[in-house]
């Protein structure tokens, strides 16, 4: 029982969705047409960029940039300037899940070396938000990114074009953030970790990455590169393959049914479609705080032709509640290990992620 209670608390998100799906095949029978509600280039393009991920964060690359990175830091300020931007600019490669999956027990055990301990609600705070939001400069960001660039067949100029203003914000509010952070000198930073690289499969994955870039920007089929990068794993390296988050690959199959679903029952695919159409970020903004920006993106992607403004509101939409996006619950899952108030770094959290929110929500409204 503790384990089922243990799986439903961490898997909430698969479960619903699983649930919206069976519920869907009730009214649409299942049927040879399912198969291609299923984006299977997305899916391989997942698998393959968490494998690499999870790889490279395993042999500790992540943790040996940010010690190199950290030794410029000298006073607290800095410090938490520094890890927010390793978090914003890290997460548009590496995705805003590893980039706090990395840093945030990274950051933990630097302010606890540099009796800092008192910064972890509103550091842990702006290293979510940086990573949510440095991610959606890029197609392999997180994954709402990744689907949208995929499934809709975006250019590149249109992909940078529609996020770079709210990306450059969001870092000038950010380092803005960080002079709230009382300047005070430190005596010693440092993990105490070993930081040796196996450079051998360091390489190894570097050159995956590479091939998958390429597949998402549509150089070399995806077909191609799922078979490559399964082989060369199971060679090298087959115990990352068991690090790769599979629920998220479930939910995404189990969203795609459901919306197929959707769309082949007529009130309801007119009803949402007049809901959506035209007014993309505010819905992408609200959906995502209920059921999370990677669902919704999923959801209404099957509703709308304007993906640009959609792309603008599930980014957006990753800021406000602690669901919005699911790399802020990464954090808040790390952060509860430690002593402190859950309810107030939820207090915390919430505040600043509105304030972010309401300055990317009015850039919208002056560019639109």
């Amino acid at each position: 029982m503790t384990k089922l209670k243990a799986f439903v608390k961490n898997e909430t998100v698969l479960i619903i969705s699983f649930i919206l799906a069976a519920a869907s095949a009730f009214i649409v029978k299942p049927n040879s047409g399912y198969i291609d509600y299923i984006d299977f280039r997305t899916l391989a393009l997942l698998l393959c960029l968490m494998a690499v991920m999870a790889g490279l964060n395993g042999l500790g690359v992540f943790r040996l940039l940010a010690s190199k990175m950290l030794g410029f830091a000298t006073t607290s300020r800095s410090l938490c300037l520094w890890l927010c931007a390793l978090c914003f600019f890290s997460s548009m490669v590496i995705t805003n899940d590893v980039a706090l999956i990395t840093f945030v027990p990274f950051s933990v055990v630097a302010l606890k070396l540099s009796n800092r301990e008192k910064l972890l609600i509103p550091l842990i705070t702006l290293e979510t938000v940086a990573a949510n939001l440095g991610s959606m400069l890029t197609p392999v960001g997180n994954p709402q990114n990744l689907y949208l660039f995929s499934a809709f067949n975006m250019t590149v100029a249109d992909f940078f074009v529609t996020v770079l203003p709210y990306a450059v914000l969001s870092f000038i509010l950010l380092i803005i953030s960080s002079f709230f952070i009382k300047s005070e000198k430190l005596s010693f930073v440092s993990d105490g970790q070993n930081t040796d690289i196996d450079y051998k499969r360091c390489t190894a994955y570097g050159v995956l990455f590479a091939v998958a870039i390429l597949t998402v920007f549509r150089v070399i089929p995806y077909e191609i590169t799922l078979a490559v990068s399964v082989i060369a794993i199971l060679i090298f390296d087959r115990k990352v393959l068991t690090k790769v988050d599979y629920s998220l690959l479930l939910t995404f199959v189990f969203l795609f049914i459901f919306i197929g679903n959707l769309k082949n029952i007529a009130p309801v695919s007119d009803f949402l479609s007049k809901t959506v159409s035209g007014n993309e970020v505010a819905v992408g903004i609200a959906a995502s705080q209920v059921f999370s920006n990677v669902p919704a993106a999923i959801l209404l992607s099957g509703f709308t032709d304007n993906i640009k403004n959609l792309l603008i509101g599930v980014n957006l939409g990753g800021l406000g509640t602690l669901i919005a996006s699911m790399a802020s619950l990464i954090s808040f899952k790390l952060i509860a290990k430690e002593q402190i108030s859950s309810g107030r770094y939820i207090l915390v959290f919430t505040a600043v992620n509105i304030v972010f929110l309401v300055f990317n929500v009015l850039l919208w409204l002056i560019i639109r």
